[in-house]
């Protein structure tokens, strides 16, 4: 198989919020649409998410929050990027988030948020047109 080309996005349900229905149904329309997902599952801490991602060598980072922990959720995924040198890693998200906190969200570098209603095709279509694969270039294995 030659999916090194292929884009690589960790998705992950940060937070208390129990609800993963949705999630799982963007998951499966990315890997439909040939994404390589992780899905790291239900209850995740940003450092865990963050710590996938590096270890996947991963494009991006798909974050589900209907918790309304967003601003913190987001805030610190970005934070712990920058931290580990990796802020090449784009973040994109989805959930219950007021449209006054898109643009916020936006400005501490959130690609893109997705609310409630967004059809699938939206998503896989903007994650194949705007994620590229940052291990595309790599010629040798990386650990």
């Amino acid at each position: 198989m030659s999916g090194s080309s292929a884009v690589r996005v960790v998705v992950a349900k940060p937070g208390l919020d129990g609800h993963d229905r949705g999630v799982k149904v963007v998951v499966r329309a990315l890997r439909d649409a040939g994404v390589e997902v992780i899905y790291t599952g239900l209850r995740q801490t940003p450092e865990m998410v963050v710590s996938a991602a590096l270890e996947e060598d991963a494009d991006a980072i798909g974050l589900s929050v209907l918790s309304g922990a967003h601003m913190t959720i987001f805030g610190r995924v970005m934070e712990l990027l920058a931290e580990n040198d990796a802020r090449d890693i784009t973040v994109f998200g989805g959930g219950i988030v007021p449209e006054a906190e898109i643009a916020e969200l936006e400005a501490m570098g959130v690609a893109k948020v997705f609310t409630p209603g967004t059809p699938t095709s939206e998503i896989s279509d903007w994650v194949r047109e705007n994620i590229r694969p940052l291990h595309a270039g790599a010629s040798g294995a990386g650990s």
